[in-house]
């Protein structure tokens, strides 16, 4: 084989690990669950909104018939849209006092991760907490901008104690408790005896 045929295979990117983990960090598709993939479509959906101030039944179309929807609850997808329109205004008065800019400075996909976040602490009560926030992070990793995402964390953590005070109270008082006690009581898993 000369070098000219071997030339193109040298150009090729690397493979990719199947760690379940872009190059760039995110999530790739197989490894997304059918509720992350319902918050991704959301997401755009809300966007479309946000910006284009779209019908929103013109955007359930459009949206229903993206490559890949078959995979999303559609039903978690629904809420989403339709809870979020229709809770606009009362998502914004939580999320405004925790802005340091005003709410039409922010990046459409933050708004919307933060919509998607305050609408599951208020209504998505099988979903942790926890889980909520991470969800929210992670699309503002993929489709925000460079550091968008700490902005998200950073609202919605300050929200959460808020919306859901219980679990939050619980979850921290848990993990002090972990802390606090010493090294060689726990086992391999960080939990007490």
């Amino acid at each position: 084989m000369s070098d000219e045929q071997s030339a193109p295979a040298s150009r090729r990117p690397p493979r990719q690990s199947r760690t379940g983990l872009t190059s760039t960090g995110a999530r790739k598709a197989a490894s997304k669950s059918s509720r992350s993939r319902s918050r991704e479509f959301a997401l755009q959906a809300l966007y479309q909104h946000i910006v284009g101030g779209n019908d929103v039944e013109a955007i359930d179309r459009f949206t229903r018939d993206l490559s890949g929807f078959h995979k999303a609850d559609s039903v978690h997808y629904d809420a989403l849209l339709r809870g979020c329109i229709t809770a606009q205004a009362d998502l914004d008065a939580l999320i405004t006092p925790k802005l340091d800019r005003a709410l039409a400075d922010i990046s459409p996909i933050e708004h919307a991760c933060m919509w998607i976040g305050v609408y599951e602490f208020q209504h998505c009560h099988d979903v942790p907490w926890r889980v909520v926030l991470n969800e929210c992070i992670e699309l503002a990793k993929e489709f925000g901008g460079t550091d968008g995402h700490k902005y998200v964390n950073a609202v919605l953590n300050g929200l959460a104690p808020m919306l859901r005070p219980a679990e939050v109270a619980h979850d921290r008082a848990a993990k002090a408790d972990t802390a606090s006690q010493p090294a060689d009581s726990r086992d391999t898993t960080g939990q007490a005896d």
